[in-house]
């Protein structure tokens, strides 16, 4: 009698494994082909994402490369990161394909959106670094660079540069959903979450400090939006919340 339990466990967790190697590779494959075009354009893509900074550079200067394999690894660097960003909604699919089997029904609808939302935030926050920031960052570096001082700089630092203001601006876009899920989960009430809007603001500022570069202007393009998506994850948990006691009342009308 107890070895059929221990042989349906065994079987289901070869079962789960199998589904998670596949979903796995499915997730690599398209990264892959995703991949394959952005490297045959890897020049033209690391142009495109220099603009913001030529534009702010002298007439006639450009980035350089200080390192000998650096003209060839940086543009590859920046198409398997395109790649894999590119191709994160499919990779985060099949995440929740694998997932969401496990979960209940009142988890799964609210599970859904907020994943969708979190990819939407995120590159939302990539694109307001690329169109807001860097012309802001840069215009202020370029200004503030003394007379007889040549603005070069390393494709590779550069792109490494680029690549952590992304994340930051990206994780930092993801604020809403970190609210929400707070709450949701019980961890925080929504009442302390608006109590605290004062320290929050503080917070945010003392957190810009440190990600972006020792300016203000980069200080609080990314502090004011980060409160500014606080406020609206705390808006958006009252409506959740509202949501989840109606669904709640519901159901124990319908038990009655």
């Amino acid at each position: 009698m107890s070895q059929e339990p221990e042989s349906l466990a065994e079987g289901s967790l070869i079962s789960h494994l199998l589904e998670l190697r596949e979903r796995l590779i499915r997730a690599l494959v398209v990264v892959g082909l995703a991949f394959a075009p952005c490297a045959f354009y890897a020049n033209k893509l690391f142009t495109l994402l220099a603009r913001p900074l030529f534009k702010m550079l002298p007439k006639g200067s450009h980035l350089i490369a200080t390192g000998v394999a650096a003209p060839f690894t940086t543009p590859f660097k920046l198409a398997f990161f395109i790649a894999l960003f590119g191709a994160m909604p499919y990779v985060l699919y099949q995440v929740w394909a694998f997932v969401a089997p496990g979960l209940y029904r009142h988890e799964k609808r609210f599970a859904l959106p907020l994943l969708v939302s979190s990819i939407v935030l995120f590159y939302a926050g990539m694109a307001f670094a690329y169109f807001a920031v860097f012309p802001a960052m840069f215009h202020f570096f370029a200004a503030t660079t003394p007379k007889d001082v040549a603005m070069m700089t390393d494709i590779s630092q550069y792109l490494d540069f680029v690549l952590v203001m992304f994340f930051a601006f990206g994780a930092a876009f993801e604020l809403p959903v970190a609210v929400v899920l707070l709450v949701l989960l019980n961890l925080v009430k929504l009442e302390k979450l608006k109590a605290i809007r004062g320290y929050v603001l503080l917070g945010v500022f003392i957190v810009a400090a440190f990600i972006t570069p020792p300016d203000a202007v980069s200080q609080s393009m990314m502090a004011v939006p980060m409160y500014f998506l606080y406020e609206g994850g705390v808006l958006m948990a009252s409506v959740l919340m509202r949501i989840k006691r109606d669904a709640a009342d519901e159901e124990r009308a319908a038990a009655s």
